[in-house]
């Protein structure tokens, strides 16, 4: 049996969560927009062990996943989309009696199901590591900063479990896979957002038989010749560098997407690029997105020390996230006006 370190600081209160899971009988597992890899690999791996529960469960996501993650998607459960499938969705919304919510901290991140989830009569589970979580419309809240991902808090969470009691040969070799993954991309394979626990999942996931190097392999180098292209094309020509603030800043216009035949996920990674230059502290990528139904800019933010990006985001970008990795979106201003409003924001912000 191995210990459970998050539980030598709080105790989770797992016999409620217990509780919960055994009265489920039509549960949906669902995650924030634009889903990254701890945003699929955090349901995916739930459903996996709600299954080996005999548990049904749905899962669903508000919009598309990169191709990289396909492999995580189960066969016999195939995640939901709802930018695809909304009627579909939102009947298995109204149908649920359990909703677990992973990876977020707001419902406004599941944007145009945040009604219908608020709304439901379901019992709700909240299970995240973003900072001041939305409390409100849930049964239960599980929230941790102190560790890499939404994937490594419920990994702690399911060690806690009664079927699970600490034995990592509990978990199933799917389950562990997609907790993997969910961890790896957060913390950019071990680059940041790494704590002691996460070390200790990292090597009890591959004692329980999981592949890191296949894993590595599937996310990391599984991109297409047109984004490396359009990463060429971008610290070529999109690049800034503002030395004296120390920051840089890339801009991503809809036309760029438009000529290297742009798929979700191919931008993956593109905001910490900057950070290798020598000096620079924090970094920004502008991603233009412009459609039939809204317009507006996408933001990440990410940075090293003490940098506080989430701070930043806050008060600049409508958003929020972590100290070293933040994200948020610019609305009513256009992509040539970008440059202009990064560098004053980032002048007032080392003021205060």
């Amino acid at each position: 049996m191995i210990k459970n370190l998050l539980s030598v600081k709080i105790q989770i209160n797992t016999a409620y969560l217990e509780e919960i899971i055994s009265n489920c009988k039509n549960g949906l597992i669902v995650s924030h927009f634009n889903p990254d890899g701890d945003a699929v690999g955090s349901i995916v791996a739930f459903y996996y062990y709600l299954k080996g529960r005999d548990i049904d469960a749905k899962l669903v996501l508000p919009s598309g996943y990169p191709d990289f993650l396909s492999f995580l998607d189960p066969k016999e459960e195939k995640i939901k989309i709802s930018f695809f499938q909304k009627k579909e969705v939102l009947s298995l919304i109204k149908s649920a009696d359990t909703i677990f919510c992973l990876d977020f901290n707001k419902l406004s991140r599941t944007e145009d199901l945040e009604e219908e989830i608020r709304n439901s009569t379901a019992v709700k589970v909240l299970i995240d590591h973003h900072p001041v979580p939305e409390v409100e419309p849930f049964s239960m809240v599980i929230s941790r900063t102190d560790v890499s991902s939404a994937s490594e808090l419920l990994f702690w969470t399911l060690m806690s479990m009664p079927d699970i009691a600490g034995n990592i040969n509990n978990i199933s070799i799917e389950c562990a896979q997609a907790l993997y993954v969910g961890m790896m991309t957060d913390t950019n394979n071990f680059s940041n957002s790494v704590f002691p626990s996460t070390f200790e999942m990292a090597s009890e996931l591959i004692g329980r038989g999981v592949d890191k190097n296949q894993l590595q392999e599937y996310v990391f180098n599984s991109y297409s010749y047109s984004r490396m292209k359009l990463m060429g094309h971008i610290l070529k020509d999109n690049m800034y560098v503002l030395e004296n603030q120390k920051a840089a800043y890339i801009i991503l216009r809809d036309r760029d997407k438009k000529e290297y035949n742009f798929s979700p996920g191919d931008t993956e990674g593109f905001v910490n690029l900057p950070l290798s230059i020598k000096g620079i502290m924090v970094s920004a990528l502008f991603t233009e997105n412009i459609n039939e139904e809204t317009s507006f800019i996408r933001v990440s933010l990410r940075s090293k020390g003490d940098w506080n990006v989430n701070l930043f985001a806050n008060g600049y970008f409508n958003g929020g996230g972590h100290t070293n990795a933040s994200g948020g979106r610019l609305y009513d201003i256009s992509i040539e006006k970008v440059p202009e409003y990064f560098e004053k924001a980032i002048k007032e912000y080392l003021k205060k």
